[in-house]
């Protein structure tokens, strides 16, 4: 009898945490997505600029390829760090909660970024300068470890039952966003600018402007409260001494497959953006102009496959639409580089869109589907670790192998690639469960 009274305490209890005023939802709503909008814009700065002239600003003594291999090696220190930020703010966030945490994330995150543009070049420090441009990046990676889960959490854990996904897709909608803005303002400086002035300072602008985009996000952050489901947690003081260790011992399976789920979102994500930008302008010969315009037209329909899917998942289920948007997956990746090499901006544009666009299928319902897999106790170490876990096996590599795909066995080798990423995903949901319908206390 007891148990079955604590069973529907618990279950009025959720009812009643996720009763929010509108005003209040609306907040959440905003928070969650400007907060990852920055921080997904600081980071994709860092990726538009080492496909451009990163490898010039420090590493000028390496040929063009291994130039551009190491300026990619740079931006993938970030990835491996994610998963360490994950583990240390997770900790934090499983313990103290998650509103605190979000705040130290985006001053992480955003005031590394803003000193990449203030670090003077090899011409100026020698070997000081990509060795500094390492640490950054890895400061960079530790606060971008920490910020999707306490986002996603943010949205999920206010959201009113049968809405979980709605409210998801406004963080997941973070990357679209940012991504057009650091896209935007790297074609605006290339279509403004000669050449001379953007290699030499122009690309610096973007990073800088992350300083006014920080007190936005903390004027923002500041203004909300604690998730209601994680505050019962601790009214009744049961927050996990050990979150990690808790995740691990009873979620080992949820994490891996859940990171391998990702895969092919940060797969096709880093494949079309960051390698199809050098790929396009130094293997092609495409105007860095034209291919920062078709990345911006590919950008909408990122939003829109990302949006399309995580509203649908609460009706479909997440599972489902993250199975479609890695099936189609399967197949783009063979259709994306016979439509890159004809050279064509409107083919390119398809190309990059039709990538994105079934990143975004896939991306959408995750904000839902990787917290729902986890207990509240353990919900932000486990969810941010199976997230970033995946940034490093999709997306940190996947410029890298990319590149040495291409150059060994041609562009169509990277498009089998970009398949395998999809068919490993594909296999990796088929063995989780749906999760739509389940307590998040």
């Amino acid at each position: 009898m007891l148990k079955d009274d604590s069973t529907r305490e618990d279950a009025a209890s959720a009812d009643a945490a996720q009763a929010a005023p509108p005003e209040s939802l609306r907040r959440v709503a905003v928070a969650s997505f400007i907060g990852t909008a920055i921080e997904f814009y600081d980071f994709y700065v860092y990726g538009t600029a080492a496909a451009l002239v990163l490898n010039d600003a420090f590493f000028p003594n390496l040929s063009d390829l291994n130039g551009t291999l190491a300026s990619f090696s740079t931006y993938a220190v970030a990835f491996a760090a994610r998963p360490l930020g994950s583990l240390v703010f997770g900790h934090f966030g499983d313990r103290v909660g998650r509103k605190s945490v979000l705040v130290a994330s985006l001053l992480l995150m955003g005031l590394s970024t803003a000193c990449v543009g203030l670090l003077p070049g090899y011409a100026t420090l020698g070997v000081w300068a990509p060795v500094l441009l390492v640490l950054l990046r890895f400061l960079q990676g530790v606060g971008l470890g920490g910020e999707w889960g306490g986002a996603a959490l943010l949205a999920v854990e206010h959201a009113p039952r049968g809405k979980r996904g709605l409210f998801a897709a406004f963080p997941q909608l973070g990357p679209s966003v940012g991504f057009f803005a650091a896209t935007g303002i790297f074609w605006l400086l290339s279509e403004t600018l000669s050449d001379d002035a953007f290699t030499s300072w122009g690309w610096r602008v973007p990073f800088l402007l992350s300083f006014l985009l920080v007190a936005v996000g903390l004027f923002v952050r500041l203004k909300i409260s604690e998730t209601p489901v994680f505050q019962k947690v601790m009214d009744r003081q049961e927050a996990s001494r050990a979150p990690a260790f808790e995740v691990f011992k009873r979620h080992p399976k949820e994490i891996l497959l859940g990171a391998g789920g990702m895969i092919i979102a940060y797969g096709l994500f880093y494949t079309a953006t960051t390698y199809c930008l050098a790929y396009g302008t130094k293997t092609l010969g495409v105007a860095r102009g034209t291919m920062l315009t078709t990345q911006l037209v590919a950008c909408l329909f990122l939003a829109a496959g990302t949006w399309l899917a995580a509203t649908r998942s609460d009706a479909g289920g997440r599972r489902r639409m993250v199975l479609i948007g890695s099936g189609i997956a399967v197949v783009w990746g063979l259709v994306l580089f016979p439509l890159m090499d004809s050279e064509q901006p409107v083919l390119i544009a398809l190309a990059l869109g039709g990538a994105l666009f079934c990143m975004g299928v896939v991306y959408g319902p995750m904000g839902a589907y990787l917290p729902e897999l986890f207990g509240v106790r353990v919900r932000y170490s486990g969810a941010s670790f199976a997230y970033n876990l995946g940034g490093v096996l999709g997306g940190a590599v996947a410029p890298l192998v990319a590149t040495r795909l291409q150059g060994s066995f041609g562009s169509a080798s990277v498009g089998w690639y970009v398949s395998a990423m999809a068919v490993v995903s594909l296999l990796c949901v088929l063995a989780l469960p749906e999760t739509r319908e389940r307590e998040l206390i």
